[in-house]
C-alpha cells in the first residue's frame, strides 16, 4: 500500500481524477486529491488554461505544497497533464518521494533528485503537449539525473485518452496506463520488494 497524491489537470479536479483515485483506493492505496483551483472546473483546454492564469500559478503551487505539507515522506506523487507541472515543483520539498508518475506531460524532474527514484511517464504519441522531441530531452534529462524512469507512449491516441467522459478517450490505452501504473506503485511503495 502506497500513500499517494494526484494533482489534477489545468482543467481541474474532475470526475476523471476522481475515479482515477477510486481505483486507487479500491487498490488499497491512502490516496489525496487536492482541489488546486478551490472547487472550479471547466472543460476545455482553452478555457483552463485561462482558469490557470486566473488562479496563479504561484496559488496552485502554494496549495500543492500546502496538501502535502502532512502526508508521510515516502508519499507517491502523480501529476494528471498541468499536475506535471505540480509535480516538478512539490518534488524538490520531497527528497524522500518514492515514486512519481506523469500522465499526459512532462515534468522536468528537478537537480538533486535522489539516484534511482522511480518516474513512469505516460503520455499519447504525437502530443502537441508533450512532442517527441520533448520526450527524447526528457529521458537524456532523466537519464542524466540519476532517476529510475521508464516512458510508455501511445500511438495515435489524443491528450487526455484515459479520460472515460472525454472525446479522446481510448479505453484500451487507457487500461494498459492504469495496469502500469498499478504495477508501478506495487513495486514503488515503502516496504515493497
Amino acid at each position: 500500500m502506497a500513500d499517494i497524491v494526484v494533482f489534477h489537470s489545468v482543467l481541474g479536479l474532475r470526475p476523471t481524477e476522481l475515479a482515477f483515485a477510486g481505483r486507487l483506493r479500491e487498490a488499497g492505496h491512502r490516496v489525496t486529491t487536492p482541489d488546486l483551483y478551490a472547487g472550479r472546473t471547466t472543460s476545455t483546454l482553452e478555457e483552463g488554461f485561462a482558469l490557470k492564469d486566473a488562479v496563479g500559478w504561484e496559488t496552485i503551487a502554494r496549495r500543492a505544497r500546502d496538501a502535502v505539507r502532512e502526508l508521510p515522506a515516502e508519499t507517491v506523487l502523480i501529476g494528471v497533464s498541468m499536475g506535471a507541472g505540480v509535480v516538478e515543483t512539490v518534488l524538490p520539498h520531497r527528497p524522500a518521494t518514492a515514486g512519481v508518475v506523469l500522465l499526459h506531460a512532462l515534468g522536468a524532474l528537478p537537480a538533486g533528485i535522489r539516484a534511482g527514484l522511480p518516474v513512469q511517464v505516460h503520455v499519447a504519441d504525437p502530443d502537441p503537449i508533450a512532442p517527441p522531441a520533448q520526450v527524447a530531452a526528457w529521458r537524456e534529462a532523466a537519464a542524466r539525473s540519476g532517476a529510475d524512469a521508464r516512458v510508455y507512449t501511445y500511438p495515435g491516441i489524443g491528450h487526455f485518452y484515459t479520460d472515460a467522459d472525454g472525446p479522446e478517450h481510448d479505453s484500451a490505452a487507457a487500461e494498459l496506463t492504469w495496469d502500469r501504473v498499478a504495477g508501478f506503485l506495487s513495486r514503488s511503495s515503502p516496504g515493497s520488494a
